[in-house]
């Protein structure tokens, strides 16, 4: 019979900079699962991780035992080719609620497995279930049934689906365990292979509000899950796109899918839509359903043009138990009791909007949890009037609150306004797309 796992060891192993082995690493994975490792002692051997890092052997252990926590969905078995897109998670970022339903009305299957809210980041589980009635929590043979009916599934983690990254992913949350390469890789990965696609496509994002704020660090977690994902059979490649500012005008939950609603329909945010035609082009002909970019640019502007996006998100909300006559009438989805607009205390160029802090006081809002058991709010968050680049006059509408009640409003108006730049000149632009990556 094996010793039994001494947590307290490998915590003060990997503290010392040590390297853990496959096996330990799987034992205290399926004892965290299990409930047998406390949270207070996981939290602790998170922090290490944060401070020390892991070898890519460690992380690829990691990710194989969280992907084993539970079982395997291998979706290219049943649906073939079939498609997953992820982010790395940015604020204002609802891009999977655009890019998935737009890759499926162009013929080419997503199965998608979500998570919630990470820090200052949004998640698109909880942007999801924002939509009255719908349902995320799904067994694996509902999963596949929606996929294999309507070309298009989205779906939160669930307890037999990498359960073990779902424990993780909430206590990381509310330990300031984030921001670690090896953990980023390994929850994101660990989804990936239990859901098993022929296809993947990494959204990593890169600048003041993504968790990856250089570049060089967004290389590194590419080249690493590009490298996991290769190894598992996934064609694999991952894109570094720009978080500098808010990606699109809203930030919060209703809001976002709002938003989403609206670029499908072809009248979203110029930076919202180009990344979402970018990303479905690479989708497409990753998977030979066009033979090159150019046309699966089109074939997605066609799909927005002619209804078939907009009315693919429809159908899968139908599916999952939600109300489709919210994407034609997006007022349907909650609303915040008290909004008001912020007034530009100056006039000038934005010169900048610190991403991070918009984030972090949407979270205050409601839009996004301070403790693990939090409750999201799914009406609060931010509306930007002015993003950067724009001209704004002295007294023209800044950003709008939407807020539970007035004094929430008030808590945060101050703390808002620190989060813009203003400049006499316009600012030099830089483009969405930073790099691609595949191996």
């Amino acid at each position: 019979m094996p010793p039994p796992l001494n947590v307290v060891e490998l915590i003060r192993r990997k503290r010392g900079g040590e390297a853990l082995a496959a096996a330990e690493l799987t034992d205290l994975i399926i004892a965290y699962t299990q409930g047998d490792v406390p949270d207070y002692q996981m939290a602790a051997w998170l922090m290490t991780v944060v401070w020390r890092g892991m070898t890519v052997d460690e992380t690829t252990s990691l990710t194989l035992a969280m992907a084993d926590s539970g079982e395997r969905l291998s979706v290219r078995h049943q649906v073939s080719p079939v498609a997953d897109k992820h982010s790395t998670g940015g604020v204002g970022d609802k891009l999977t609620l655009v890019v998935a339903p737009l890759v499926a009305a162009c013929g080419l299957p997503v199965a998608k497995m979500s998570g919630r809210g990470l820090g200052h980041t949004g998640g698109t589980i909880d942007k999801l279930e924002a939509i009255p009635g719908l349902r995320t929590n799904l067994t694996r043979q509902q999963m596949l049934d929606i996929l294999r009916a309507h070309g298009l599934v989205l779906a939160a983690q669930s307890a037999t689906l990498a359960p073990a990254d779902g424990k993780l992913y909430a206590l990381r949350d509310v330990t300031a365990t984030v921001e670690s390469i090896p953990l980023i890789a390994a929850s994101i990965m660990s989804k990936k292979l239990a859901v098993g696609p022929s296809h993947l496509l990494l959204d990593v994002k890169v600048g003041m509000g993504a968790f990856m704020k250089s570049v060089d660090d967004a290389r590194e977690l590419a080249h690493l899950m590009v490298k996991i994902g290769s190894s598992a059979g996934i064609r694999t490649v991952a894109l570094l796109t720009a978080m500098e500012q808010p990606l699109g005008n809203a930030v919060g939950n209703a809001l976002e899918v709002a938003e989403a609603i609206e670029t499908l329909r072809g009248n979203g945010p110029a930076d919202v839509a180009e990344l979402a035609l970018d990303e479905t082009a690479t989708l497409l002909a990753m998977a030979n359903i066009v033979p090159g970019e150019d046309t699966g640019r089109q074939r997605a502007e066609q799909a927005i043009a002619d209804g078939s996006a907009v009315a693919k998100l429809a159908e899968v909300i139908a599916a999952q138990g939600g109300d489709p006559a919210v994407v034609a009438t997006p007022a349907m989805l909650p609303r915040a009791t008290w909004r008001e607009d912020v007034l530009s205390p100056k006039s000038g160029y934005l010169a900048a909007i610190d991403a991070e802090a918009i984030g972090r006081i949407a979270g205050r809002l409601g839009a996004g949890r301070q403790r693990k058991e939090d409750t999201i709010d799914p009406a609060v968050g931010l509306l930007l009037r002015a993003k950067v680049g724009d001209y704004v006059a002295a007294g023209n509408p800044l950003v709008a609150i939407h807020a539970p009640s007035s004094a929430a409003a008030d808590g945060v108006r101050d703390n808002l306004l620190t989060a813009y730049r203003w400049s006499d000149q316009p600012p030099a632009t830089h483009p969405l797309l930073l790099e691609r990556i595949e191996r």
